[in-house]
């Protein structure tokens, strides 16, 4: 058993590659359809088919609550419509077409800690340009940006629970067929 959990830490290191950082420093878009502003708390309340784009990162969900803290720092809690998923999709760093995807009944993000968490039907993927690299699956997924590593829990809760429902993990080769097809050791040319 721990054997086959080194393999699912191992597995998950590969969703670890950062977002883009420069992405923290930008001015965040929001386009909504209805919104309650508090400027003394600073907290944002949009509904109706939100779009945040901030760089590179593009956030969709029905309801978007933002909250700002004295430093600056952003957090923010998207919840999803009833048929439609929560989603963000960001440009990592690290190559020059890396990209991290992800779609949850509810997503919360702190950019503090850079901290994002995925409640309910929770799906993170890596892509290089189209292509998918690797994917993960379950019912929570908490992924920690500074240290770069995933937790995937059995139960939206965040909590790993018996009983509770099953994660599932892809990984996509990473090499091509050329090189599969080639003798172990032999040179590239």
């Amino acid at each position: 058993m721990k054997k086959i959990l080194a393999v699912v830490a191992l597995s998950l290191a590969s969703l670890s590659a950062s977002a883009e950082r420069a992405d923290s420093l930008k001015q965040a878009k929001i386009d909504f359809g209805d919104a309650h502003i508090d400027e003394v708390t600073q907290t944002r309340i949009f509904t109706g088919n939100v779009v945040l784009t901030r760089g590179t990162l593009l956030i969709k969900a029905d309801k978007a609550v933002l909250k700002e803290s004295p430093e600056g720092y952003m957090s923010v809690i998207l919840t999803a419509a009833p048929s439609q998923p929560a989603t963000f999709r960001q440009k990592r760093d690290g190559g020059n077409d890396l990209w991290v995807e992800g779609q949850a009944q509810r997503i919360e993000y702190d950019e503090r800690t850079e901290l994002v968490k995925l409640f309910s039907n929770a799906t993170v993927k890596q892509l290089e340009g189209k292509r998918m690299t690797s994917e993960v699956n379950g019912p929570f997924i908490s992924y920690d940006n500074r240290t770069e590593q995933a937790n995937v829990h059995n139960d939206a809760s965040g909590a790993s629970k018996p009983g509770g429902t099953r994660g599932t993990i892809i990984l996509a080769p990473r090499r091509t067929a050329a090189q599969a097809a080639a003798p172990a050791g032999a040179a590239k040319q």
